[in-house]
């Protein structure tokens, strides 16, 4: 056979609230949208004062001049001149930005989007069951996409005979809608910090942490863990039966706002995407996730008979950032 035809390079950045990821990707004419990644490089955006200085940091240690073409996925709106990352202090002028890469061709794209473009791109083998029948996403309707990480990303694709669309949405920071006693009390926890207690500030990474607090708290027990990472390490290990709890109780968190989503966009379907689904996909698969994506009152019916998919590409924002970018300057 043929080897595919070589056209471009690129660099392709995924820039979450906590890390950031540079890889190279190779363009070419073939299959799987022809984007080959290369390992990427994980930079803590935290080390760094800048997009900029973590670029400089990216070429030193790639050790060779990086490609003069980038797409960047950023965890925010990118509308607008000043772009303001939600979780993660860079701020990025637009209009400044390719001079200060010394770039000639840049895209811009939410990094939710990204992530949302490889799950209507990739083929089925990139997906596992989570809750739902076990056949594939159909071909033609809406898919919601979500992902708990830092914060809680939240898109979605319509495609049809024609194609596909995506839409970068900001549903993480819908409202937190609690639905039992313990739920309950997690917002009323979380409403002693903030005003107004978005699904974000729970159903991502760092909320396992009032999780915890508050299951302790109701059980008149010491919460020994006072990090997410620790929690979480500890519920995934089964070292705490308090962080076990914490993680099944995330899950089905996850499993609510995932079902909530999916009827707030009128979903065919819906896929869970980004590292930390990946990371607990066999509590997930174990808990009440499904239950809880089901149990909406008079349309449980309409949900048990969604698919509900775990994207296990390793890199979606990675490779969403490189077919947008292919989308838009082409194979030339």
């Amino acid at each position: 056979m043929e080897s595919a035809r070589f056209v471009m390079e690129l660099v392709a950045i995924d820039v979450g609230g906590t890390h950031a990821r540079f890889a190279i990707a190779r363009v070419d004419e073939g299959a799987d949208g022809g984007i080959a990644l290369a390992e990427p490089i994980v930079l803590a955006t935290g080390d760094y004062d800048s997009l900029q200085a973590a670029w400089l940091d990216f070429e030193r240690r790639l050790g060779r001049t990086a490609p003069r073409a980038a797409a960047i996925a950023l965890a925010g709106p990118v509308n607008g001149p000043t772009i303001r990352l939600t979780n993660n202090h860079w701020v990025i002028q637009r209009d400044e930005l390719e001079q200060e890469l010394g770039l000639q061709r840049l895209l811009l794209l939410n990094d939710f989007a990204a992530v949302t473009l490889t799950a209507a791109c990739v083929g089925p083998d990139e997906f596992v069951r989570l809750a739902g029948p076990d056949r594939g996403l159909p071909d033609t309707g809406t898919i919601s996409v979500i992902g708990p990480g830092t914060g809680l990303g939240v898109a979605c694709f319509s495609r049809d005979t024609a194609g596909y669309r995506v839409q970068a949405t900001e549903g993480g920071h819908i409202g937190f809608a609690p639905v039992d006693a313990v739920e309950d009390a997690v917002l009323a926890r979380m409403r002693a910090r903030f005003p107004r207690v978005s699904a974000e500030r729970i159903i991502a990474g760092p909320g396992i942490v009032p999780i915890y607090e508050t299951l302790a708290a109701l059980r008149g027990r010491p919460a020994g863990l006072t990090t997410d990472r620790a929690i979480w390490e500890a519920g995934l290990q089964d070292t705490d039966p308090l962080a076990v709890d914490a993680v099944e109780r995330f899950c089905m968190l996850l499993g609510g706002v995932a079902g909530d989503l999916a009827l707030a966009h009128g979903a065919n379907g819906v896929v869970i995407a980004g590292g930390l689904g990946y990371r607990i996909r066999e509590r997930l698969l174990a808990s009440a996730f499904g239950e809880r994506f089901r149990a909406k009152g008079r349309y449980e019916a309409m949900m048990s008979d969604l698919p509900v998919k775990l994207l296990t590409h390793p890199q979606p924002g990675l490779l969403g950032a490189a077919l947008a970018f292919a989308g838009k300057y082409g194979r030339h």
